[in-house]
């Protein structure tokens, strides 16, 4: 092997907040290695088909000759291989804090951001000059916390303004305005969901469901990177992991759920995401995700492994749902300029923006964007600095401003804490909003759509740009803003293409669609 190294690409990172000492070099760390697919399977809305997760292992995971070369690396450096994962792409490499500075030629010390202690990365990865061509990311060796859960939840009698506005809905309730198909239940469907922090009491669950008058889901936990389901309190992330458990299962209880646990690292958040999409055993065909930051506080390497791991998700026909965030246009950065949130805007990757959503007698009366100021929250959206339009935006008639690239978000649903869900953490009742919501309500959807369709919709949003207006799949919602952008006729930057109207949606996903190519074909059982 090359004694050379050079740079590996887009992994440029600086620490955030104080040093707080020296990093110690017998702590033991363990990386993340992951390698660029050496033939990528072509998903079904590029003229491909959908690929079995055994096929996919056989011929789309990393080259043999690859992770030959990271065995040698590390045997050079000291290191221990600990997880070779064909088809996720990822070599695990255990070592101490000195044997991995020499070994990538990092500089890493002990730092403190808003109260959290982490191991920092300063500068760039270098790796021998054979290797780095064929490796997307090295995660792991900064361990700062990643994300933050997107969920709100609405202050208990805050202002008595907002006690005598404020409605509420449980997930069915939602779904029945949405008109989410009401015979089928999710049978035979998994959703994945992700989480990184937080947990669920099965207690929690039983009673929750059983107050709705709905059967149980049945839940799993699969623990990732050591993460583990540890619920503490109501006003934790146990918020997060109950809504996205009780959304999904309210609107699919025939669905089964799979909760992933995993630390709040890049590492972590990715790790979580390539052994949920290839999970021989519980074979989600949903994935929901429902944390995310702003595309400025991530590498770019993190951000590229992130949304080819999304890629490889469309070729097993496998759709994932992310929040846009919480935080409106800006995304909770405060530079005066305008940001949007990953992974929600990986191209590959359905993004879900938030409305507020007033009904009466069951009927939606009025939507618009989720916009209760900068501290109630506003439903993210925006353009992305690292991803290009996409061709199924552009030929929708999509336009960024300048220098932008792909639109958040793809679609919407109720997110707004004021017309919130109603929900069971912790043993208390409460009502949560966010853009957390609408994720796991639109995985509850899909879950719908793949059992009435009799095959998984997939990487769908080819399809969904490609929808006439005329069909009705979508609430075009044209009132309210995120800050920098307003709602209009069509796709907007604040809501998307809207939030659903899922018997219409169902009805024009089952006759023809438009490919990205422009021809017409018929959805078949193996498309």
């Amino acid at each position: 092997m090359s004694t050379r190294k050079i740079t590996l690409q887009g992994s440029e990172r600086k620490p955030l907040g104080q040093r707080v000492g020296d990093q110690p070099n017998d702590e033991v760390i363990e990386v993340s290695v992951i390698l660029k697919p050496t033939t990528r399977a072509l998903a079904p809305h590029a003229g491909g088909r959908i690929v079995s997760r055994e096929e996919f292992a056989v011929n789309y995971g990393a080259d043999a000759g690859a992770i030959a070369k990271v065995e040698a690396f590390a045997k050079e450096h000291h290191l221990k291989v600990t997880e070779v994962s064909k088809e996720r792409r990822t070599v695990k490499l255990t070592g101490t804090a000195e044997n991995m500075i020499r070994a990538f030629e990092v500089k890493l010390a002990r730092y403190e951001h808003q109260g959290n202690p982490y191991r920092a990365r300063a500068g760039t990865i270098q790796l021998p000059e054979d290797l780095a061509p064929q490796v997307e990311a090295v995660l792991g060796l900064d361990d700062r916390p990643q994300a933050k859960a997107h969920f709100r939840v609405r202050p208990e009698l805050a202002s008595r303004t907002a006690a005598a506005t404020g409605v509420s809905y449980s997930p069915r309730q939602v779904a029945q305005l949405y008109q989410f198909p009401s015979d089928v239940t999710g049978s035979g469907e998994t959703v994945g969901i992700l989480e990184l922090g937080g947990g669920y009491r099965p207690t929690d669950l039983k009673k929750y469901f059983s107050s709705l008058g709905i059967p149980e889901p049945t839940v799993t936990s699969v623990s990732v990177d050591k993460g583990k389901n540890k619920p503490t309190t109501a006003n934790s992330a146990d918020g997060e992991v109950m809504l996205d458990i009780e959304v999904v299962g309210a609107v699919a209880p025939g669905a089964k759920i799979v909760v992933y646990f995993a630390p709040n690292t890049s590492q972590g958040f990715q790790d979580a995401l390539t052994t949920a999409i290839h999970d021989a055993t519980n074979k989600p065909s949903v994935i929901s995700i429902s944390w995310g930051s702003a595309e400025s506080t991530w590498t770019a390497q993190s951000m590229t492994a992130f949304d080819s791991a999304a890629q490889d998700a469309a070729a097993l026909g496998v759709t994932i749902c992310a929040a846009s965030g919480d935080d409106g246009s800006s995304d909770g950065v405060s530079d005066g300029t305008n940001h949007v949130d990953f992974p929600a805007s990986s191209p590959h990757i359905l993004a879900c923006g938030g409305t507020s959503l007033q009904s009466s007698n069951g009927s939606i009366t009025s939507e618009t964007v989720w916009n209760d100021g900068t501290q109630g929250g506003a439903g993210g959206g925006g353009y992305s600095n690292q991803f290009s339009l996409p061709a199924w935006q552009s030929s929708s008639g999509v336009k960024p401003p300048s220098g932008g690239g792909r639109g958040v978000p793809d679609v919407s649903g109720d997110a707004d804490p004021q017309t919130g869900y109603e929900v069971r953490v912790d043993g208390k009742s409460m009502v949560i909003g966010g853009t957390s919501a609408v994720a796991p309500l639109w995985s509850g959807l899909i879950a719908l759509l793949n059992q009435k369709l009799g095959k998984p919709v997939g990487f769908f949003q080819p399809s969904l740009y490609g929808l006439p207006k005329a069909d009705g799949a979508f609430h075009d919602i044209t009132s309210g803003s995120n800050g920098a952008y307003s709602a209009a006729p069509g796709w907007d930057a604040a809501t998307g293409l809207g939030s659903p109207d899922g018997a219409n949606l169902l009805q024009a996903l089952s006759g023809s669609s438009e490919t990205t190519s422009g021809h017409k074909h018929k959805h078949s059982q193996n498309a």
